[in-house]
């Protein structure tokens, strides 16, 4: 066998399969330029065809991270705190407590009010935000903040409160996130228009409805047994043609659409 010639052929062969593969590499980079013109115009086009009402936001071009916690464990000094109620814990990070005296769930007003609530009887009660009322189950489901933005859908970062038939809370369920670091690599941010642009070329939104609010928070990207790490997330708030609101999230990193599981709220208030 010849192998100087055999040597000769590989060579040529490779190189070959080297130019096939890069001239497909500049095709494919050119075709995604050519992909993204085209969605700027078919964003805006889709927006018409199915009367989608959008107002594009002012947007400056800025950095991110991710950011990094440890699911709390509530301590015997904190639960010493805690006035008119028992409690039990699972797990020394799932808090379940009963309150001994009744606390109004409403105003006088009439209206939904659960400051003096969150203040007087939740540790770090400041730090959650109401995210959904439900007035046939008698709950409210709060998420709790970081750097003044709500964190979707963690179950290591939600409470629950409850009440009956007298508008009087009765017990609550709470978990808390801390000690929330930011990684020093940093990201570049997708403005909200292209968050928007993104649910409207997969279909997401439908016909004849309405964005009313885009806002940012945090998601969960990976869930370890005490750590958890949080992508930057926009929250796209749609009001439907009925009036329903609708909830759709996108990672404001990869701006890929993020589909939390719809029974998560109904396993943690259970």
């Amino acid at each position: 066998m010849d192998w100087n010639r055999t040597k000769t052929i590989f060579i040529i062969v490779f190189s070959i399969l080297n130019i096939f593969l890069y001239s497909m590499y500049v095709n494919r980079q050119v075709g995604v330029d050519n992909m993204q013109v085209i969605g700027k115009t078919s964003v805006e086009e889709l927006l018409q065809l199915e009367n989608i009402t959008y107002n594009p936001i002012p947007f400056t071009k800025k950095e991110v991270s991710y950011l990094s916690a440890h699911i709390a464990t509530f301590s015997d000094e904190e639960l010493k705190s805690l006035t008119n109620q028992s409690f039990v814990l699972v797990e020394k990070s799932r808090l379940l407590s009963h309150l001994k005296k009744a606390v109004k769930v409403k105003n006088e007003k009439g209206d939904y009010d659960f400051e003096e609530f969150l203040t007087k009887y939740v540790l770090e009660g400041s730090n959650y935000v109401l995210w959904d009322l439900d007035e046939d189950e008698q709950q409210a489901v709060f998420f709790q903040r970081v750097k003044n933005e709500t964190i979707f859908y963690s179950p290591n970062a939600m409470l629950v409160v409850h009440w009956d038939d007298d508008e009087e809370i009765t017990h609550y369920e709470q978990r808390l996130l801390h000690d929330f670091v930011s990684f020093n690599h940093k990201k570049d941010l997708l403005s909200q228009d292209d968050a928007v642009g993104s649910l409207v070329t997969r279909g997401y939104l439908k016909p004849d409805s309405t964005v009313i609010q885009v806002k940012s928070g945090y998601s969960t990207l990976v869930q370890l047994t005490e750590t958890q790490v949080f992508a930057p997330t926009w929250n796209i708030q749609v009001k439907l043609k009925d009036g329903a609101i609708e909830n759709y999230f996108i990672n404001a990193i990869e701006g890929k659409v993020i589909e939390f599981q719809p029974d998560l709220l109904e396993e943690q208030t259970e």
